[in-house]
């Protein structure tokens, strides 16, 4: 069939009409499709952001009382001498010095492992079958004092005198300590009573109270850690008992010194503590030693932590059972450890002693220069009166009856002798921490009845030479043990009762400072 050629014209037209329309719907359509696209690109993406760094159940807020600011806030730690590296390829084998003294936490028992099951928490702990005892670290950790039954803790001791010391210690109920776990899981202990037998055994302690507050935490799922506050860097949990005391604090001092190598923070942790103690005049220390430190019940409400660890007991340390067990460590030189390690010796309370004396800036050379240029400094440690806690009736018993008269007859001979002898009137109770450490560094003889005021030995140079009178009533190795630690020349005089002689006195000091060319 012929078409003419008007309707092939207008059939031309439509087409030319058409095509444009044709072009614009399949533009349309490609753009949505396009669009439609994108959009499932953008809610798969976020999809995935969610799941792999899920954010906090609560807003961060800015932690009160020193804890909780920015990380560089934090105090670095000082360059010891006697350092040695704590963390390492081979764990020492259990009861030498190092399993002891060091780093004998080398079983790491993964409570809640890291990354599973979608939680942000992990919890472990580091056992040490040695001392029996385990330091145990978390993330994503809450503490909620609310469920901490114990006084407040921090007052001033003229406001608390006869509170009793059940009020002060906590007792914990279920979820005081809770720890964020698997987006599957339920509420649930985070440790059994096997795992408590095993790793944070009773060990003779009658209130255990790092194995209740274990005993107390729950797992719970993400979302449900809910927190007045989120605290960013690492931070101690730490209970004290004999708080006032100075050889049972500077155990606690250790047990978190050593708590901080061990989880291997890379500054000086905030320290909590979870005891309603009054405020003490040890407290300064803690201060000087960390970055902060606080009352648990100083928070207003749960807080939350970054980055959590359980400082074991001071009973629980080295120091303390080296008074019920036998165990045989010769203090040494950290250089000499360096070059030969023997795991019969050890450098470690060295290195502890030079933390506490850098602590208060103490750790300089014009201490030693003055030392040895000013003459010989017989230290004499006093026992005097002074308050101690609620319960103290401020009278400190006497270990050495005729005291005042040793102290003036030494006094006295001194002042006879060829050589140049400064005897030091060690009054401890009226001395600020940094006075009493000095005193300590510059002492060439130290000398006292047996008192926890000797702990200080801890702190005293490679050369002191130790000279301890004990009574027939405190038979106690202490103070000669913290001696043969730190390799110091350690004298003793047993006395029948508590009356010292001068002459028996004076003869084994000229022996002393015979020793040191006088």
């Amino acid at each position: 069939m012929m078409v003419g050629p008007g309707r092939a014209h207008g059939h031309r037209n439509r087409l030319r009409r058409l095509i444009p329309r044709l072009l614009l719907l399949v533009f349309a359509v490609y753009a949505a499709s396009f669009a439609i696209y994108l959009l499932q690109s953008q809610s798969q993406s976020q999809s995935q952001s969610h799941h792999e760094s899920p954010p906090d159940p609560t807003p961060r807020t800015e932690a009160r009382d020193g804890v909780g600011s920015p990380p560089s806030s934090q105090k670095p730690w000082p360059r010891l001498p006697s350092f040695l590296p704590w963390v390492s390829s081979a764990a020492p084998p259990p009861h030498t010095c190092e399993a002891y003294f060091g780093n004998g936490f080398s079983r790491r028992v993964d409570v809640l492992p890291a990354g599973r099951g979608g939680g942000g928490g992990w919890f472990r702990c580091h056992h040490s079958e040695t001392l029996g005892s385990s330091i145990c670290e978390g993330a994503r950790v809450r503490l909620d004092p609310a469920l901490i039954a114990m006084s407040r803790g921090g007052e001033p001791l003229e406001q608390v005198m006869g509170r009793a010391e059940e009020e002060e210690l906590p007792k914990y109920e279920p979820g005081a300590l809770q720890v964020e776990g698997p987006a599957a899981g339920r509420t649930a202990p985070l440790v059994d009573a096997g795992f408590l037998n095993d790793y944070v055994p009773t060990g003779g302690i009658g209130m255990h109270t790092m194995r209740a507050l274990l005993e107390s935490a729950r797992v719970v799922p993400p979302g449900e850690l809910r927190c007045s506050q989120w605290v960013e860097e690492p931070t101690l949990l730490v209970t004290r008992f004999e708080y006032a005391n100075l050889f049972h604090t500077i155990t606690d001092w250790y047990s978190a010194y050593v708590s901080s190598r061990v989880t291997n923070l890379q500054n000086r942790p905030n320290v909590i503590f979870v005891d309603g103690h009054c405020k003490a005049q040890l407290e300064e220390t803690w201060e000087a030693l960390f970055s902060s430190v606080t009352y648990a019940k100083n928070f207003s409400g749960p807080v939350c932590f970054r980055h959590a660890i359980l400082s074991p007991l001071g009973y629980e340390t080295a120091m303390f059972k080296g008074l019920s067990e036998s165990f045989s460590c010769e203090g040494a030189s950290a250089e000499s450890l360096r070059e030969k390690p023997d795991y019969k010796k050890t450098a470690r309370l060295s290195e502890f002693g030079e933390m506490i004396v850098a602590s208060f800036d103490l750790l300089q050379d014009d201490i030693m220069s003055s030392k040895k240029s000013n003459g010989l400094n017989i230290l004499f440690v006093r026992r005097e009166d002074y308050l101690a806690h609620p319960r103290h009736t401020g009278k400190v018993e006497s270990r050495l009856s005729n005291e005042q008269e040793v102290y003036e007859a030494i006094d006295k001979w001194a002042q006879g002798l060829k050589c140049k002898v400064n005897v030091v009137n060690g009054l401890f109770a009226h001395m600020t921490m940094k006075e009493q450490l000095r005193a300590i560094l510059e002492a060439s003889v130290v000398i006292g009845a047996h008192g926890a005021g000797l702990t200080h030995l801890v702190s005293a140079t490679p050369d002191t030479k130790v000279l301890e009178i004990i009574s027939s009533m405190y038979r106690r190795p202490h103070f000669a043990l913290i001696s043969h630690w730190k390799s110091l020349e350690y004298h003793a005089i047993n006395l029948s009762g508590s009356f010292a002689r001068i002459t028996d006195v004076i003869s084994e000091l000229r022996k002393i400072l015979e020793g040191l060319g006088c």
